[in-house]
């Protein structure tokens, strides 16, 4: 069995009194994208900054594909990609010229091969046209674009980004998206810390779950829904009656809405609950029992709402 590709125990961060990621018990698959969500302020980038050494833990150990943590930086690093809240370039120079002084800066890289690796970046971020333009006059779009040029300017066995799509149209997302498909059909892990459910949703395979400096659940996409009860939806101009019918058959939070009654499924079997609502005259025009969302996972886990926008 393979080593996972992040691994945490007892992480913890403290700054002066204020508790900033407690006791995490991190597990990053080999070969998974693993989405790390929360909302601001839940300590993802505070986490992200202990892994990649950024930031001395208070407590705890991490690992980092397969080697611990501060000591195994000098060779793992190297195979390390990472987009944490956005590098510093330099204003006066072009994309390609940034990339090129951060590709000298990496004595593991061979400079024979530099103007291949850093054309083939920009190509993939898609900023091939505005390689000469300089970064003073990128949008916030292509400044995200050009950070993320800067983690794939070498091969890397795992990448770590920290709200990658942050300042993105919606097609630039949709690019992100890919991207990281991409990668991890190479062969890399992906790290994907972010607050938007709708883009983590689609993109990965294991999930983990931060709420106030805690993790508070993690896991596989499928495993963590598991945990949540399935919603089912009754469509009638009697929404009211079909309401009493739900809570009679043992039907929890049952809702009336606009045009129909809600619930969570629970125990109860779905094909009986048309059948009592037949037989007691209320008619139902339509009927669906709907998989939770992530947004449905992540208020259960939390109690609080969640950014669902992209």
């Amino acid at each position: 069995m393979r080593a996972a590709a992040v691994a945490t125990s007892g992480l913890t961060k403290r700054f002066r009194h204020q508790v900033a990621v407690d006791s995490l018990d991190l597990l990053v698959p080999t070969g998974a994208v693993y989405g790390f969500l929360g909302p601001n302020g839940s300590g993802k980038t505070t986490t992200i900054r202990m892994l990649l050494g950024l930031v001395t833990p208070s407590a705890g150990t991490v690992e980092l594909l397969g080697r611990p943590m501060p000591a195994g930086a000098p060779e793992v690093l190297a195979r390390v990609g990472a987009l944490v809240e956005g590098p510093a370039f330099h204003p006066y120079l072009s994309g390609r010229e940034n990339l090129a002084r951060l590709d000298a800066a990496d004595r593991t890289t061979d400079p024979r091969t530099a103007r291949h690796r850093i054309d083939a970046a920009l190509d993939r971020v898609g900023l091939m046209a505005a390689a000469r333009k300089r970064y003073r006059a990128y949008s916030l779009g292509m400044r995200q674009r050009l950070a993320i040029a800067s983690a794939l300017l070498r091969p890397r066995d795992l990448l770590v980004l920290d709200e990658p799509t942050n300042g993105l149209d919606p097609q630039g997302t949709r690019e992100v998206r890919s991207l990281v498909a991409s990668l991890a059909d190479e062969g890399a892990t992906v790290l994907v810390s972010s607050h938007l459910l709708s883009e983590v949703e689609q993109m990965c395979t294991h999930l983990g779950v931060m709420h106030v400096g805690r993790l508070v659940a993690q896991g596989t996409s499928a495993e963590l829904r598991a945990g949540t009860e399935a919603e089912v939806v009754v469509e009638t101009d009697q929404a009211t009656e079909a309401a009493r019918i739900l809570r009679e058959l043992g039907v929890l939070e049952v809702q009336v809405r606009r045009g129909a009654a809600t619930g969570l499924l629970g125990r109860v079997a779905p094909e009986k609950i048309v059948a009592a609502c037949v037989h007691q005259g209320v008619p139902v025009t339509g009927f669906r029992v709907g998989a939770p969302s992530l947004e449905d996972v992540f208020v259960s886990l939390t109690g609080e709402g969640f950014d669902v926008s992209a």
